[in-house]
């Protein structure tokens, strides 16, 4: 056969063309490696004399950065793989033949790979961002040469190490006699003409209730919170395809903080019998995959995660997430709480005493010392996740300022750092030019030193140096259960019960906490309880099978309160998909209690909207009791009759339909129709956009409206959003359903990835003007409500690029102010006109748009974005 195709796993497959010697990894979440390894698609052989792997060649990665929820296109991994396990970049390798690693997809999501890549190479690319993160100009100074040495003496654009093919509307050539095709959103057909024709297809949705495989088995684990101790959740590095990576869970009085974020970290923390909503905060060390890739699972939970780093590595950290996403960097806060931290001192987190210390690395990289006081003196765990070993670090030691390399104090201070006693130190072992080795830690007195971040078992040198971690073991530093359990119950109580009295909350949560094991049903649909179970630790799901449906169950949820109230049987089955620890309620004192406290109404009231919310995929999963029922509390119905349209000022709020079905067009052609469970008007609400939409109730219809200010900071609700307004995009792009006035091309990159995501949003703003101008149902309400969005999100542009044009010291930065001065009052000028209804016309608006937005990206913008690339800023 000329084509040869395997279904490596959900969402992956590999289709290799022998005699073309291409091998097309389609699909690249998390641990494709991973998989790759295990279906023998990735093995070790030896090339004329040297040892490497084999492997593919190409990506074809999904039109859809985000499936399910996770990260769809993560190709960091599989390029490095490519690069250098290949040996496709070594010099002097057999594999180092010219060719470059292939990057297939469409424009948006090729760009947006080139953008997380480069920043998972390097981090922060000049002295100027690492001055913005807070260095002063020696520190930059000191710094970047460190980086110019791992990165063997230049920052190189990703451009550079990959060649691209963008795959638009039609077909493409990939090779003599190969075609690409895309036949709708993420479905391709390859087609190859020999002496016959061949076509395969692949399809990379991910089917609507899978989640993307883990590689790797995990089992189950009992959660056990003491005073102060070490879970350890991973020992492996991104390449191990048996374990987890290299991370560790801390617990200290009751609270529980991750270190560092891995693929599949919710098979990660399941596993170990932790809910999401349990996760009190997560100390990143710093931005590479197989510690970064987890973040969508705290960018899924029902409120914002604390984040603790330097913000040296949390600049390098959102500038990675935010080029992966499309995002601007800003949005990263919508979805983390930022608490930063100083570096060599020790900062105090609810008593935790944490140092992170500079350790160089490729990316900005801070390794952790955390302690707390007990008995005669201090009890330390550290984490040394990414360090390098002793050997590389001396060879990078120059006396001369000029050259990549670090001084000879530098040195002295990260060996002092790296030998500093402690009870327990995990250490990066994984060797090479980048990593650690053990040897360096042999005269090390700490009291226990653990080996991690490797694949393979350890050689037995290092087996004399130090220990495994295997996973799911811990090291306690303090004994002590703490209260830490029935606290959460507490609170979670008091949010599905605001306002009851102290005791009566104290009261209830006084019940005995039992335990339900892995698998186990401990409610099916139909059945009636005589109890309510307040979920205080794990993770389950609620099923119905009728409807295939399946979704998560949060820590702090109650379970048959509704059933109890309306003495009805319940309507879902529930699982235990980890160790649960639930608090059982006798249903007559729950029942007490709210009568008592006069909350019967609310309560009612929120469950007959929690049980229809629950229902829809926005909110069914993940929102704490407190969350839900403030959304509840500010939510209101309104009702539509047939034929009537929704006015704008609707748009405004986040729509939910009830009851009844909405008809969605743009313009007189109909998009689709919107039925109970569906949602609409997040443009507006949370990427403060004008709708392209026009929409009529095509029968009698019942809306839940929410104001955007209520969920716009819940983490899961914008992450569902985000992905919804995704594939959604993708339908209008793709589908041909649409045809705008501006489109993005290359020519209008300034060649600066946040820059273009700007630049693509003020195009969207503009094409929904000009479509609202053009078409005979526009409004002077919607039309002055697109002006003001435009003139709000043009100030905000301007003034970030004068920002940037200030920090990297731009010689024409006056005359470009001066046109952003102009461009503001024309637009002014024409809101003005809008505001007392006199519309422009559409060309009157394209004139405007194309001389001061496009014209000036092309002609001015693309001038500092040339100075830019110079210092390395892409």
């Amino acid at each position: 056969m000329a084509i040869n195709k395997i279904n490596v796993t959900r969402g992956v497959q590999w289709v290799e063309f022998p005699e073309l010697d291409l091998r097309i990894l389609c699909g690249c979440p998390a641990d494709a490696v991973k998989h790759l390894i295990k279906r023998g698609l990735i093995l070790s052989h030896e090339v004329q004399g040297v040892r490497c792997e084999t492997g593919p060649n190409a990506i074809l990665v999904s039109d859809l950065p985000i499936q399910n929820g996770e990260f769809a296109n993560l190709a960091e991994f599989p390029v490095l793989q490519m690069l250098y396990k290949q040996g496709m970049i070594i010099p002097g390798h057999p594999n180092n033949t010219g060719r470059k690693p292939l990057l297939i997809g469409a424009a948006d999501q090729v760009q947006s790979q080139l953008g997380y890549i480069y920043r998972g190479n390097y981090g922060l690319v000049s002295r100027e961002e690492m001055m913005v993160a807070g260095l002063s100009q020696a520190q930059a100074e000191e710094l970047y040469r460190i980086k110019l040495k791992f990165a063997f003496g230049r920052i190189q654009p990703t451009t550079e190490l990959l060649n691209t093919h963008i795959v638009g509307e039609e077909s493409i050539q990939l090779a003599p006699g190969l075609s690409l095709k895309r036949l709708r959103p993420n479905v391709f057909e390859f087609t190859y003409i020999t002496y016959r024709t061949e076509s395969i297809t692949v399809d990379l949705n991910l089917p609507a209730d899978q989640s993307y495989e883990c590689a790797y088995p995990l089992g189950h684990r009992r959660f056990e919170p003491e005073y102060f101790s070490v879970i350890h959740s991973g020992e492996g590095d991104g390449w191990d395809a048996n374990r987890p990576c290299m991370s560790s869970i801390l617990t200290y009085q009751g609270s529980i903080y991750l270190i560092d974020a891995g693929p599949h970290l919710i098979n990660t923390i399941t596993a170990l019998g932790i809910g999401i909503e349990q996760i009190d905060g997560i100390f990143h060390t710093h931005a590479h995959d197989d510690h970064f890739a987890g973040l969508t699972a705290l960018m899924r939970s029902g409120r914002r995660t604390r984040y603790f780093a330097t913000p040296l590595v949390r600049a390098s950290v959102t500038k990675k997430l935010m080029a992966l996403l499309g995002l601007e960097e800003h949005h990263f806060s919508d979805y983390f709480d930022i608490c930063d931290l100083q570096f060599d001192q020790w900062n105090n987190i609810d008593g935790l005493e944490v140092m992170p210390v500079y350790s160089p690395h490729p990316v900005e990289t801070n390794i952790y010392l955390f302690r707390t006081l007990w008995g005669d003196g201090y009890k330390t765990y550290a984490h040394y996740a990414d360090i390098a070993s002793f050997k590389v670090l001396r060879a990078m030691i120059t006396d001369d300022a000029t050259k990549p390399g670090m001084t000879q104090a530098c040195f002295d201070k990260i060996y002092q750092a790296y030998m500093t006693l402690v009870d327990v130190k995990k250490i990066d072992i994984g060797g090479g030019m980048i990593h650690g080795e053990a040897i360096d830690f042999a005269s090390d007195t700490s009291k226990r030193i653990l080996l991690a971040h490797r694949a393979g078992e350890l050689t037995l040198e290092e087996k004399g140096i130090g220990s495994c971690a295997t996973f799911g073991t811990v090291d306690v530093l303090i004994e002590g259960v703490s209260d830490g359990l029935r606290r959460h119950a507490f609170n979670a109580l008091q949010g599905h019960l605001p306002g009851a009295a102290f005791h009566d909350l104290r009261m209830l949560v006084n019940h005995p906490l039992s335990e339900i094991n892995p698998g186990s049903i401990f409610l099916k649909e139909g059945d009636i309880r005589h109890e309510v179970l307040l979920i205080v630790s794990g993770r389950a799901e609620k099923i119905c099978s009728r409807n295939n449906f399946c979704v998560n169950v949060p820590t702090g949820a109650l379970i048959g309160d509704s059933i109890v109230l309306g003495n009805h049987p319940s309507y879902h089955t529930y699982r235990a998909c980890s160790f649960l620890r639930v608090m059982r309620i006798p249903a007559a004192l729950y029942c007490e209690v709210i009568q008592r406290n006069g909350l019967l109404e609310r309560v009612r009231r929120v469950a007959d909207l929690r049980t229809f919310l629950s229902a829809t995929t926005l909110f069914s999963e993940g929102l704490a009791a407190t969350t839900l029922g403030k959304i509840i509390d500010f939510a209101r119905e309104h009702t539509i009759a047939a034929g009537e349209e929704i006015p704008l000022h609707k748009m405004l709020l986040l729509n939910i339909v009830r009851t009844g079905k909405i008809e969605r067009m743009i313009g007189d052609r109909p998009f689709d129709t919107l039925e109970p469970g569906d949602f609409f008007g997040e443009e507006g609400v949370v990427f403060k956009i004008p709708t392209l939409f026009r929409l009529r109730a095509t029968e009698p219809t019942t809306l839940i409206q929410i104001p955007g200010s209520v969920i716009d900071k819940i983490p899961i609700l914008r992450w569902k959003i985000f992905e919804h307004y995704q594939q959604q995009t993708a339908r209008i792009l793709h589908g041909n359903v649409y045809q705008e006035t501006f489109t993005w091309d290359e020519n209008l990159s300034v060649g600066i990835a946040h820059v273009d995501i700007q630049h693509k949003q003020l195009i969207r703003i503009g094409n929904t003007i000009d479509h609202q101008l053009s078409t005979t149902h526009s409004a002077q309400e919607s039309l002055l409500l697109a002006f003001d969005l435009l003139v709000d999100y043009l100030q905000y542009h301007f003034d970030a690029e004068e920002k940037l044009m200030e920090i990297y010291q731009y010689q024409e930065r006056e005359q470009h102010l001066a046109d952003h001065r102009m461009s503001m009052q024309k637009i002014l000028d024409l809101q003005e006109r809008v505001r007392q209804a006199l519309l422009p016309t559409p060309l009157t608006f394209r004139n405007f748009f194309e001389e001061h937005i496009l014209l000036h990206i092309q002609e001015d913008d693309c001038k500092y974005g040339a100075l830019l690339n110079t210092k390395g800023v892409y």
